[in-house]
């Protein structure tokens, strides 16, 4: 009777670590495939493209940050722009507010979407930064500076 005890225990322990390998074996499988289609079809990264603007199209999209801290003031210049053709993507403002002159930050590889910028609000071409990344995907930023007052308003 023990003996036959012994062999139950046996069959059972024999069915678990059977079950566990086939499981094990599934998941290695499994973890194969997955790094054999990595291989195979490797990860695709969104990044800009570095041919000219010209090419991608010619709306330049912006950000227009307030820099003085008067209130509405990045609003204000948002339909501004959007009327001279822009594509103001985003509004907010800037990291402090005593920006004494307006400046124009090139995002992008082509300057002179920060020079167009620039231009249309009357913004001297010693106020534009090049501050260029494959991480952000706005053309141009605007940070309007307590001088916003003489800048261009048509």
């Amino acid at each position: 009777m023990a003996h036959h005890q012994d062999e139950k225990n046996s069959t059972s322990k024999d069915l678990y670590l059977n079950s566990a390998i086939g499981f094990l074996s599934v998941l290695l499988l499994g973890l194969l495939l997955a790094l054999f289609t990595r291989i195979i079809y490797p990860r695709v990264f969104n990044q800009r493209a570095d041919q000219p603007s010209e090419l991608i199209g010619s709306i330049i999209q912006l950000e227009v940050l307030n820099g003085c801290g008067e209130s509405g003031i990045a609003n204000n210049f948002t339909n501004l722009l959007r009327n001279n053709g822009f594509d103001v993507v985003e509004v907010g403002n800037f990291e402090r507010f005593d920006v004494e002159n307006t400046f124009v930050i090139s995002r992008s590889s082509s300057f002179n979407n920060a020079k167009r910028v620039a231009d249309a609000l009357g913004v001297s071409e010693e106020n534009i930064i090049r501050e260029e990344s494959d991480d952000f995907y706005l053309d141009v930023t605007v940070v309007l500076g307590k001088d916003y007052q003489d800048l261009n308003t048509n």
